[in-house]
C-alpha cells in the first residue's frame, strides 16, 4: 500500500483529503504544520507528500525545499496545496522542487488522480 503524508494547518482539508486517499487505497498520515512533516518525511519514507503552503511557522515552500535538499527525503514527490494562485507563487513553488502546484479550491477526484499520476500507479 503507498503511503502519502498531508501537512496542512486545516481540520477540514485534511480530512478531505484523507477520505479521498483512503477511498483509492492509500495509506494516509496527516500532520498539520511543515516542521512535523519533515519529521514524519525522515521517519516514515512516505511514497508522496501533499503540503499546503500557507501553514503556521515554517510553510509548505520552505519545507519542500528543505525536504528536497535532504538526501533522506529528496526523491519523495512533492504536490503543493494552496490558495496562493499567482503565477509568481506557482514559479516560487516549482523552483522550491515541488513535482505539481494544485489551488485551492480544488477536486478531491482530480487530486486523488494527480497523486496516481506521480506515483505511476493506482494503489489498489
Amino acid at each position: 500500500m503507498l503511503k502519502v503524508l498531508i501537512a496542512d494547518d486545516e481540520h477540514n482539508i485534511r480530512h478531505i483529503l484523507d477520505f479521498s486517499l483512503n477511498a483509492e487505497g492509500f495509506d494516509v498520515v496527516a500532520v498539520h504544520n511543515g516542521e512535523d512533516a519533515f519529521r514524519m518525511a525522515v521517519s516514515d519514507a512516505p511514497d508522496l507528500i501533499i503540503l499546503d503552503v500557507m501553514m503556521p511557522g515554517q510553510g509548505g515552500i520552505e519545507t519542500c525545499r528543505i525536504l528536497k535538499e535532504d538526501r533522506r527525503t529528496a526523491d519523495i514527490p512533492v504536490i503543493l496545496l494552496t490558495a496562493r494562485s499567482d503565477r509568481k507563487d506557482r514559479e516560487e513553488g516549482m523552483a522550491a522542487g515541488a513535482d505539481d502546484y494544485i489551488t485551492k479550491p480544488f477536486s478531491p477526484q482530480k487530486l486523488v488522480s494527480t497523486v496516481q499520476g506521480i506515483l505511476g500507479s493506482t494503489s489498489k
